[in-house]
């Protein structure tokens, strides 16, 4: 019996497809899960570590150390993580080329690993300075697993799951910042004489990869284009899409080999200088800028204000905070299932427009609260209304875009440039948020609200649908702009000497 796309009998996706299905959360809990993770549990060890830094520093020099060093010491244990990632993700195009995804995640498990267990001893050890070391390889662990992750999950995934799968990143960096602020509360390890072990927590997600990818298989594009190995191709095709006719992405794989028979793997310089990737560069930087500067990061700020004006108690903040987050997971799951039926484009555009209005009622009603009692409530829930936009709609399809619009042979350069604007948007927003709060208060949200509203126009406006599209056919919607005419089509031939199918 063979399984036709559009015969008779049709196994169910969960089934044909069970080897993927496993293999994403296996990527996603050492990949985006990760940063997610890291971004939430921070916020519950402020406290203790700064009085941990208080009393090592009391031990040592027989004084308390000056509040403004104090500030400055959690404020780079903090930043300094995005150092790490901005270093981490600039190697990751290399090693990648070299190695191949699979052993960089594994050799990167360790590396979480040990700056886990550096964190961890750092209060038996009586040094905060081991803090900062495990933070800075923590950041460049992190670094090089999310493009890693991203590059990985677009790779294995057949062009009708390929949005999918792909959102699936959005889901775990939110499911990592949901587990953070559960395992967070102080009724679990955010007291104050657990806090080490929430800080090395990063390493049980790492763990769980470490023991577990070994049995899933290489990306097929890497194996067949830069390996050159046909049977270990289909092989991993076999395990990852079930037995079945799988004709039409072999052919887009073998496309893309042809193209690159005589094209090297790009460098970072290469990438940027050549011009018939210019607008795929212009969209990457658009939608990697955006989800920075698009006022996620001062939304979570203003909840806790926002839940303090509206009288709650303090011990019911924390937890009321985590709805916010945990509404965002659930806007990456709906997200997920409307990706293939919506396509990127919409999700992106409409997402960016719909956030901008939020914003401008998320102003009026923080300019009000004091006016109205009820008015923190309005704010709350334009809020996390605000958060499920952002999760079903940038949050997923950000990483869709970043993935499809680059063939193979740059696609590692394109993550190593995406991700260092993101890192670099981490460290910009984290040390300069805070005095743009202080300057225009809740008006900052205005500035967000003007970069949603360009960024959205932009993507209308430039931005090809990639849903359902092979990369070359995505390069030639590119190549209209990059060289401002139509470039026809590829001939739709079959290549008779790579005929990969497989019995049920």
């Amino acid at each position: 019996m063979w399984l036709q796309p559009s015969g008779d009998f049709v196994l169910p996706l969960q089934v044909q497809y069970h080897g993927l299905f496993q293999m994403i959360p296996i990527l996603g809990i050492g990949g985006t899960f990760q940063i997610g993770l890291q971004i939430s549990t921070i916020t519950y060890m402020s406290k203790h570590v700064k009085a941990f830094i208080n009393e090592t520093w009391l031990e040592r020099y027989g004084y308390p150390i000056h509040q403004d060093n104090l500030l400055f010491l959690w404020s780079l244990i903090v930043s300094i993580t995005g150092i790490g990632g901005l270093l981490g993700s600039s190697g990751s195009r290399y090693l990648t080329v070299k190695f191949g995804k699979r052993k960089c995640l594994l050799c990167n498990n360790l590396l979480m690993i040990t700056a886990a267990l550096i964190m961890g001893c750092s209060k038996i050890a009586r040094s905060f300075e081991m803090i900062l070391i495990g933070r800075f390889v923590y950041g460049i662990s992190t670094g090089l697993c999310v493009p890693l992750h991203h590059q990985y999950l677009g790779e294995i995934s057949p062009k009708k799951l390929r949005g999918f799968a792909n959102s699936t990143a959005s889901f775990f960096w939110s499911l990592g910042k949901a587990v953070g602020q559960i395992v967070g509360q102080r009724e679990l390890l955010g007291s104050q004489s657990l806090w080490p072990i929430l800080m090395a927590f990063c390493a049980v997600p790492a763990l769980l990869q470490l023991v577990t990818l070994p049995f899933f298989p290489e990306t097929p594009p890497y194996l067949l284009v830069q390996k050159g190995d046909q049977e270990g191709c289909k092989k991993a095709i076999r395990q990852l899409w079930g037995e079945g006719c799988h004709q039409a992405e072999i052919e887009d794989i073998m496309k893309e080999k042809a193209t690159m028979k005589n094209t090297k793997i790009l460098s970072v310089l290469e990438l940027i200088k050549e011009p018939s990737l210019r607008w795929q560069l212009y969209m990457l930087t658009t939608v990697t800028a955006t989800v920075q500067l698009c006022g996620i990061s001062a939304i979570y700020f203003y909840t806790i204000e926002v839940l303090q004006a509206a009288g709650f108690d303090e011990r019911m903040i924390s937890y009321m905070s985590l709805s916010v987050g945990l509404s965002e997971l659930l806007a990456t799951v709906v997200c997920s299932s409307l990706i293939e039926r919506l396509g990127r484009k919409t999700l992106l555009s409409g997402g960016y427009r719909i956030m901008a209005l939020l914003m401008a009622g998320i102003t009026v009603t923080l300019s009000l609260q004091d006016w109205y009692f009820w008015m923190p409530y309005c704010s709350l829930c334009l809020i996390i209304l605000f958060v499920v936009v952002f999760g079903i709609g940038p949050a997923g399809a950000t990483v869709s875009i970043r993935t499809e619009i680059f063939k193979l042979s740059c696609r590692p350069a394109a993550f190593v440039i995406g991700a260092a604007i993101n890192w670099l948007g981490v460290f910009v927003i984290g040390t300069t948020f805070p005095f743009i709060v202080e300057s225009l208060g809740q008006f900052c949200f205005l500035i967000f609200m003007g970069i949603l509203l360009t960024s959205g126009i932009i993507i209308h406006l430039f931005l090809p649908e990639t849903k359902g599209k092979s990369i070359m056919e995505i390069t030639e919607d590119f190549n209209r702009l990059n060289f401002k005419k139509c470039v026809p089509a590829a001939p739709n031939h079959v290549m008779e000497d790579h005929t990969f199918c497989t019995r049920l």
